[in-house]
């Protein structure tokens, strides 16, 4: 019989319009699998439903609550609640489900009996992930967080390079380190020598740990950038109160968007202290946002600067993105169709299975123990 692959569109915002593109529907002309798209699903890109077929007549079109019944369900945002209890226990889900800070979601999938492999989690035999568009989440943030600050200094003269500061130095943090660089050399083509520049500097956690010398980079920070990431996310690196160090004309860049979960005990907070989580819909946040009323009781936000922040970032270019993600994925799920996932094996002579097995939960809980 054959196995059937899934594909929901993902309506968490308005302003999501990723999916897959029909040229990642090409490549699996041939498969012998059952191949289901949910009606529309490429239309906020502007495909139609006949682009797909032109490119594999054996794609067919159903409701959503049907696609979640498939064998196989892949999508690039994890599915709600809701949806993932559509699926049928034993099924299969592929999905960027960062298990390191989902932990009641992880253990809902367990609940459900969903086998699950993580698109965040697919990494290579040097641990380094393979599935991944940093420098489009990067480059988007670090456009959007540079536009604001523009407003922010129309009237006033810095007679200095805008300053950024960058929290992190992974992969994440020297991508928009060059992001930014990019932009600054855009911006230097057109302005010439009445280009004041822009400096970045990256916080080691020999800065970030010490109260004084962080509190220092702050006075002259005019963007400050969360591109970190924690072992242990009920802590915060920047408190609130430090915030009041910013001049008034910052902005701070939330790349990492990591969620707040107020049910994980402890509570898994954001590195810096009283901002928000944004999305597609809403990446921009002023001081005065009504957003900030439905922060819990216990976050401190009385310091606020103006906000950059998306938990969607390659979103905001969808097309591109899908593109990056798709010749990234389709060597992998190859592999899921050819062998199945109950037999993968970390020790396999294929590269892509490998991959696959490292990204599902019992390695993840593996590696945790």
């Amino acid at each position: 019989m054959k196995k059937s692959y899934g594909f929901p569109k993902m309506e968490k915002e308005i302003n999501e319009k990723r999916g897959f593109l029909p040229s990642f529907f090409k490549e699996l002309n041939g498969y012998d699998i059952e191949i289901c798209l949910q009606t529309g699903y490429g239309e906020k890109m502007g495909f139609s439903d006949s682009d797909y077929l032109h490119e594999n007549k054996q794609i067919q079109f159903t409701t959503k609550k049907n696609i979640y019944t498939k064998n196989v369900v892949i999508v690039l945002r994890a599915p709600i609640e809701a949806e993932l209890r559509l699926m049928i226990r034993g099924s299969v889900l592929i999905s960027m489900l960062h298990y390191a800070t989902r932990e009641r979601r992880n253990s809902l999938l367990q609940e459900l009996g969903i086998v699950v492999f993580s698109m965040d989690s697919m990494v290579n035999d040097s641990h380094q992930r393979v599935v991944i568009n940093n420098y489009e989440t990067s480059f988007n943030g670090a456009q959007i967080a540079i536009q604001q600050s523009e407003k922010l200094l129309a009237d006033i003269n810095l007679e200095r390079p805008l300053n950024i500061a960058i929290i992190g130095m992974g992969e994440i943090g020297l991508t928009v380190a060059r992001a930014f660089k990019d932009l600054s050399n855009v911006r230097y083509k057109k302005q010439g020598n009445s280009y004041n520049g822009l400096k970045v500097t990256l916080l080691t956690r020999s800065i970030t740990g010490n109260k004084n010398t962080l509190e220092s980079e702050l006075r002259h920070t005019d963007i400050l950038v969360d591109a970190s990431s924690r072992s242990d996310t009920s802590k915060h690196i920047v408190s609130n109160k430090m915030l009041s160090e910013l001049p008034s004309h910052s902005v701070i860049l939330d790349i990492t968007a990591d969620p707040y979960d107020y049910k994980k005990n402890p509570p898994q907070v954001k590195a810096i202290e009283g901002i928000l989580t944004g999305t597609l819909d809403q990446m921009i946040f002023d001081v005065t946002d009504k957003a900030y009323e439905n922060l819990d009781e216990s976050i401190c936000k009385l310091e606020k600067r103006l906000l950059v922040s998306c938990n969607a970032w390659p979103g905001v270019n969808p097309v591109k993105s899908q593109e990056i993600y798709g010749l990234q994925l389709l060597p992998i799920i190859k592999v899921l169709i050819d062998k199945g996932h109950e037999n993968l094996s970390l020790n396999s002579k294929n590269y892509y299975e490998r991959i696959l097995y490292r990204s599902s939960f019992e390695h993840f809980e593996n590696i945790s123990s």
